[in-house]
């Protein structure tokens, strides 16, 4: 290939060098294409599509190719389970036939099946057992360790799920002759670890007679691999057979494996006699394990470092322990030991011993890193060692250099245990509040990530310390927290760590309890909702709206909350970017979830139901999904307008949208609607009723004394009309008949004022007898009219309650106007009389 040209030359000779270029891709393409399957190879990877599951399967296992072979095996638990009669009996065979020879893939692809089709019991135990058991114990022996341990692992589980029957027969007798020191290696290796498996599932007695002559066998191996493993199992077994023969049998093998000469059996006889201490007596700590622990310790900086790493992993229990049988001086001892690990390798750091600097190896750093990163994780333990009253004289100069460690590994370890160290100090965690600060100014997110995981139980701690003490200040023993906080979100803001960033203003929701509103206001509350209306990642804005709720909902100044409501509702409600109008939607959703209904009511719901009008579709569609969780925050009657102006944009939804998406749901969300109850406010629903008892009484009362005085006004002119008609001596009868004609027209007029198909007077059935009325008798037809009209009104006012009141019927409105028709006739007779009187009398 040509060197790398660093400008772009299109010359003669150069483009020519481009074109070898060119030339030299193509022959390594070659044998690319060389490696496609031909169409013999595809002919035969082909199969006939009629063929079942079973029968493909036993093909593909017996003609195959090795890929095709492996996809059969994995496939073995779905067909375990779809038809396991046929599988046992046709496919498994096969698969045994075919793991004799088949390659490592095949193998672990096989165990895990295996192990698959026991989990999800597709069959008995009893025929798992007979099946497939014998096909794991042939195949533990594989010559691919990868491919032994996976299959020792699947029998493991099996072991637990056998019956002991089964175990005795089929597992442990043949374990007496594969531990043998004449079998190989591997063999032994995997007989170590089914002892341990084995010594939980029987009896003591059973434990004691048939596994433990194996145990000692195999502790006493001539390979340190063995020695080291079986030393491992050595818990196991312990477990299994109790405390009287861990300390006769298992005991003694765990000193003799602590002194062994390989390192790697040292360390495994260390880390079993740690794990345990529980079941050792107090004679068996202070007299066998409290030596060895001290000689661990006296050698790991000597002549066996290797050990170093495990020794401060397990330093904490190993003290706790211990504790009770440890003198003063002792307990110093270890305590010093501790602190000298604590800051292992950073001395040539620190500007200690400068003239004696060495030269360490990588994998040195390495070592000292984990042994400082394991103090770290141990340092909990060691307050509860030397009491957390002392932890200022004893282990707080230990924790301020773990916390200030220049590797990332052990700061991030203190941030994680920094809760629990917080915890045990109980009233004096005021001492390490210098600490919380630096974390949170931590340079590296993981260690800010750790940190908040616990922050909001961290600072309650401090503040209720802060209370018990009276303290008047909520900042006093805290004084630079506010700045940690906010570098500590600008930090993670401009970092590409979303996540973290996420978690932080979530946790920061808890700062209400902690600082005061108004520093609350100033310093983290605008900064939200510029996060709200600048970042860019959705789950940051969520965490930042629903912070800025919970702020919200903890400032009890007016002008304060008033200005941020404003603000949401001018720059996201009614924002220039849908995007901001979208966050506007889910910052009313967490209004809703932290507020009172009424507060939503009073403030958001309008604003809400304007964005019914937005011009974006998604806009539109997130609105009608939040419409029934706004239609809940109603009640009737309080919000009785609210919900005429819901129902309003509802319908301008579902007649103006043109967006299938939107109408969609649209419809959905009115079904919705539909289904749901309002809550009804019971003190003002009664309030309600009475003033509306108090208004229909008051009308009635208006009615019920205008009709009074309209009575009184008709019987005057009727009994003034009555004397002058009596007056003459010739209209006697005539007088009675006129009498009996008006009282019949009475009972018409008020019959047709009652009903209400006549509420309105242009819609009066009887023109003639009002017009024959009106002619004969000019001055009370006025007065009857007026007060007819006046009727009509009071009946159609009181229509509104309900037309149950003024029954009707077609019946007797035929009935009413005959009466008007007969009573005119009469009256016309009548007037025709009295006239004809009048003149015979002059």
């Amino acid at each position: 290939m040509r060197p790398i040209i660093s400008k772009m030359d299109f010359s003669h000779s150069s483009l020519f060098g481009y074109i070898e270029d060119l030339q030299e891709l193509t022959i390594i393409e070659r044998p690319v294409r060389r490696s496609l399957k031909t169409p013999e190879e595809i002919e035969r990877l082909t199969v006939d599509e009629e063929l079942s599951d079973i029968e493909r399967a036993v093909y593909l296992l017996s003609s195959g190719q090795d890929i095709q072979g492996t996809s059969v095996v994995a496939n073995l638990p779905v067909l375990m389970r779809q038809n396991p009669a046929e599988t046992l009996r046709r496919v498994l065979p096969k698969i045994r036939e075919v793991l004799h020879v088949a390659g490592v893939e095949m193998q672990l692809t096989a165990a895990v099946s295996f192990l698959t089709v026991l989990q999800e019991e597709s069959v008995s135990i009893h025929t798992y057992s007979h099946s497939f058991l014998h096909i794991i114990l042939q195949n533990l022996e594989h010559r691919d360790a990868g491919v032994s341990n996976a299959w020792l692992e699947t029998l493991l589980a099996v072991i637990e799920a056998l019956p002991k029957e089964t175990v005795r027969h089929e597992i442990l007798n043949p374990l007496v002759s594969k531990a043998q020191l004449s079998q190989t290696l591997q063999s032994r290796l995997v007989s170590c670890k089914i002892m341990g498996k084995v010594a939980n599932k029987f009896e003591a007695h059973i434990v004691k007679r048939e596994v433990l002559p194996l145990v000692k066998s195999l502790c006493q191996d001539v390979e340190y691999e063995v020695r080291a493993c079986m030393c491992r199992q050595l818990e196991h077994v312990a477990r299994g057979i109790g405390t009287e023969l861990t300390k006769t049998v298992v005991l003694p093998e765990l000193v003799e494996l602590a002194r062994d000469e390989g390192s790697s059996v040292r360390l495994a006889a260390f880390e079993t006699l740690v794990n345990l201490l529980d079941m050792f007596d107090a004679d068996d700590r202070s007299q066998t394990v409290l030596p060895l622990v001290k000689s661990f310790c006296e050698k790991s900086f000597k002549t066996d470092e290797s050990i170093l790493v495990s020794l401060s992993f397990h330093l904490g229990k190993l003290c706790n322990g211990l504790y009770g049988i440890f003198t003063p001086e002792q307990h110093l001892r270890f305590l010093e030991f501790y602190k000298k690990l604590s800051t292992l390798g950073l001395q040539q750091e620190n500007g200690h011993n400068d003239n004696q600097l060495h030269l360490q190896t990588l994998e040195q750093e390495k070592k000292y890193i984990s042994v400082r990163k394991n103090c770290a994780y141990n340092f909990p333990a060691m307050i509860v060692f030397v009491d957390p009253k002392n932890f200022h004289l004893e282990l707080y100069s230990i924790f301020f250099c773990l916390c200030h460690d220049p590797e990332v590994p052990v700061r991030y370890t203190m941030a994680i245990s920094f809760f629990e160290v917080a915890k045990l100090l109980n009233s004096d965690v005021y001492t390490i509040h210098k600490e919380l600060v630096t974390l949170l100014q931590d340079e590296s997110l993981e260690v800010l990530d750790a940190l908040v995981g616990h922050l909001p139980e961290i600072l309650e701690l401090m503040t209720n310390r802060r209370e018990n003490n009276g303290s008047e200040s909520k900042l006093l023993s805290i004084p630079d927290l506010i700045p940690a906080l906010t570098t500590a979100e600008q930090r993670a803001a401009t970092s590409l760590k979303w996540r973290t960033h996420e978690k932080l203003l979530q946790k920061y929701a808890c700062l209400p309890h902690i600082i005061s509103s108004d520093q609350i206001y100033y310093r983290f509350l605008h900064r939200m909702l510029t996060i709200i209306l600048t970042n860019n990642v959705l789950p940051v804005q969520k965490a930042a709206a629903r912070t800025l709720c919970v702020y919200l909902r903890y400032n009890r100044k007016q002008e304060q909350r008033h200005e941020v409501i404003q603000k949401l509702i001018e720059q996201l409600g009614q924002g220039k970017s849908y995007w901001n109008r979208l966050r506007f939607l889910d910052t009313c959703e967490f209004i809703m979830e932290l507020f009172s209904k009424s507060f939503f009511c009073k403030y958001f719901f309008l604003p809400v139901l304007e964005l019914t009008h937005d011009p974006v579709a998604n806009v539109r569609m997130k609105l009608c999904c939040l419409l029934p969780k706004v239609k809940s925050t109603l009640k009737i009657p309080t919000d009785k307008h609210l919900l005429q102006q819901l129902e309003l944009c509802i319908r301008k939804l579902l007649c103006q949208e043109k967006d299938k998406d939107v109408l969609t749901i649209v419809k959905r969300t009115v079904l919705e609607l539909d289904r749901m109850e309002i809550s009804v406010d019971a003190e003002q629903l009664e309030k309600e009723k009475q003033k509306n008892e108090g208004r229909s009484t008051n009308i009635n009362d208006k009615m019920f004394e205008k009709k009074r005085r309209d009575s009184k006004t008709s019987s005057v002119l009727a009994k003034s009309m009555n004397l002058s008609i009596s007056g003459s001596s010739s209209g006697t009868s005539a007088g009675k008949e006129e009498k009996k004609s008006k009282l019949v027209r009475s009972q018409s007029f008020s019959t047709q004022v009652l009903h209400p198909k006549y509420n309105n007077i242009d819609k009066c059935p009887s023109k003639s007898s009002a017009t024959g009325y009106t002619s004969s008798v000019p001055g009370m037809g006025k007065s009857c009219m007026l007060s007819f009209s006046d009727d009509s009104f009071r009946t159609h006012a009181a229509g509104n309650s309900g037309n149950a009141a003024f029954p009707s019927s077609s019946s007797r409105n035929l009935f009413n106007s005959a009466d008007q028709k007969s009573s005119g006739n009469k009256e016309s007779q009548t007037r025709k009389m009295s006239i004809k009187n009048r003149k015979s009398n002059s």
